[in-house]
């Protein structure tokens, strides 16, 4: 921080009126559970290639399809979601973006053959609930940790 002084006299400045405090508004994430639902509004377009920012995109998991139904009782499957999307600078605060991120992104910028971009990632995650029989036929219902995107960000 520069002050600078004055070393002549002056007048004594009048006391201004104190003004009202602002609310701060609260943080903006990607975290919308319903995003995929609301068209047009989340197709958020970033640099001159047109490309999407790092966002969070649908995935149904269908453990029929991966053949798991002869030991999975419930459920057929879940929406597991994934994270896409371009992570360039300037990262603002809507990607999520490490401290991390953003120098790799200004270093990237300098050096963009020796340094690649940050990368979209999960940034929280939750579990999800699966009943299934276990090697000797028990029925077992048990909690896996991370197994849903809940917000993507920049790493």
């Amino acid at each position: 921080m520069v002050t600078f002084f004055s070393a002549s006299p002056s007048s004594i400045r009048a006391p201004r009126a104190a003004r009202p405090l602002k609310r701060r508004q609260p943080k903006k994430t990607n975290e919308l559970p319903h995003a995929n639902k609301l068209p047009g509004i989340f197709d958020v377009v970033h640099g001159s290639h047109g490309r999407q920012v790092c966002r969070r995109h649908e995935l149904y998991v269908s453990f029929q399809d991966l053949g798991w139904l002869d030991w999975v009782i419930a459920p057929q499957g879940y929406s597991a979601y994934y994270c896409e999307g371009e992570c360039s600078f300037p990262l603002d605060s809507c990607m999520n973006a490490t401290n991390h991120a953003i120098l790799q992104s200004l270093v990237h910028l300098m050096k963009p053959d020796a340094v690649p971009k940050a990368c979209c990632a999960p940034t929280k995650l939750s579990a999800t609930s699966v009943l299934y029989y276990d090697s000797s036929n028990n029925v077992i219902l048990r909690k896996h940790r991370n197994m849903v995107v809940k917000a993507c960000g920049c790493h």
